[in-house]
């Protein structure tokens, strides 16, 4: 019997007997050919009502099981990832279908590899090539042949709000074929990444989210990516790569193996009551500047730090630098927020707008953003 004729039954137990673990996702409509209406979309007294049946004796229909079906619709797209180095696994995480066939993941899930496998459901394992990464977004693109069944996911229009009802479904700990739930916990975070820059815009949830999570999607329960799965943090707290991001950084990667980021060459810091004590400010938002790149982008335009003083028990705050109030007529109030908008709304070789206050006065600077520097200089 071949591997392709296996029942799902056989090719579970085989995988748990020797650690390989696989994942995967299929859109069922009716049999009208309908779209199928989004789990937990509809009217919750009306679930309640189906659930106690009629009076007429007939036998009561059970109320929907939202994540049970959004795992059937799902699964067959969902894919573990696997790589080599040559001299054994590397690494193992998950990944999903998207755009035109391309399977997303994680940078850090195949990093270091020379060999990649991308496992479907139902124990089907295929070459994959390595398109392009992003270490910055933690984002990585794989092209594979893949089965018919597994059909491109779609992401959301956008953000989803605190409290929408999420699942994070992958291959945590390479037991394959796994859901998780939960809700999105909060939005617009800000994660390290490489070089002390921050992967912006992030999504967090506590759905749980493990070891071999990494690169599978995290899904609202109509079936759409509202981000990718990037870490856990612990006591319930996990975070994904957002849905816009990964939607203008994953078309480069295929087309161009590379993602280019803009960048201000400036360093900057969220106002704390400290800095702002320091400087004089009527408020604790905005954005600092600490200190400006020589021959950045911004040398000329905008003013790093001058000196320090102590405030509120603080030593060495620093002072006389810019405030950053606003992006081309959009205020901003905190880094995560200037961040997401230069991810999200910029690209290198763009004139930004900046607003800032400086010694007291409302300034309206401009300059070309640049290229962020490869991470390895």
């Amino acid at each position: 019997m071949s591997e392709n004729t296996r029942t799902r039954r056989s090719f579970l137990a085989a995988a748990a007997g020797s650690g390989v673990a696989l994942a995967g996702c299929s859109i069922r409509g009716g049999s009208d050919g309908d779209t199928p209406t989004p789990a937990g979309d509809g009217d919750p007294q009306g679930a309640v009502d189906d659930a106690t049946g009629g009076t007429d004796g007939s036998t009561p229909t059970p109320p929907p099981e939202p994540y049970a079906d959004l795992y059937r619709r799902l699964i067959d797209s969902v894919v573990v990832v696997r790589g080599y180095d040559g001299t054994g696994r590397v690494g193992q995480g998950s990944g999903f279908v998207a755009f035109d066939g391309t399977v997303v993941t994680n940078q850090h899930v195949v990093a270091g590899t020379d060999e990649l496998f991308v496992g479907f459901t139902g124990g089907e394992s295929r070459t994959g090539e390595l398109l392009g990464t992003d270490v910055y977004a933690d984002l990585a693109a794989i092209e594979v042949d893949r089965p018919a069944t597994a059909t491109p996911l779609s992401f959301v229009d956008r953000e989803p709000p605190v409290g929408t009802r999420v699942a994070a479904v992958g291959a945590p700990f390479g037991l394959g074929e796994s859901l998780s739930s939960g809700i999105v916990s909060g939005v617009d975070r800000s994660l390290p990444s490489q070089n002390d820059f921050a992967i912006p815009d992030a999504v967090q949830t506590n759905a749980a989210v493990n070891p071999g999570n990494s690169g599978g999607p995290l899904a609202t329960l109509d079936g759409r990516v509202a981000g990718v799965v990037t870490r856990g943090g612990g006591e319930n707290i996990a975070f994904g790569i957002s849905a816009a991001y990964t939607e203008r950084v994953i078309p480069a990667l295929v087309e161009e193996g590379e993602y280019d980021h803009p960048y201000m060459g400036v360093g900057l810091l969220d106002v704390t009551p400290a800095l702002a004590r320091a400087n004089g400010y009527e408020r604790s938002t905005g954005v600092y500047v600490g200190s400006v790149l020589e021959g950045g982008p911004a040398e000329g335009t905008l003013r790093g730090s001058t000196g320090t003083a102590s405030a509120l028990g603080v030593a060495d705050v620093p002072t006389g630098g810019d405030l950053i109030v606003g992006l081309d007529g959009r205020e901003i109030r905190s880094l995560a927020a200037l961040s997401s908008y230069l991810a999200l709304e910029t690209s290198p070789g763009d004139l930004l707008g900046v607003t800032v206050l400086r010694d007291g006065e409302r300034r309206n600077p401009s300059f070309e953003l640049g290229e962020r520097p490869d991470p390895r200089d």
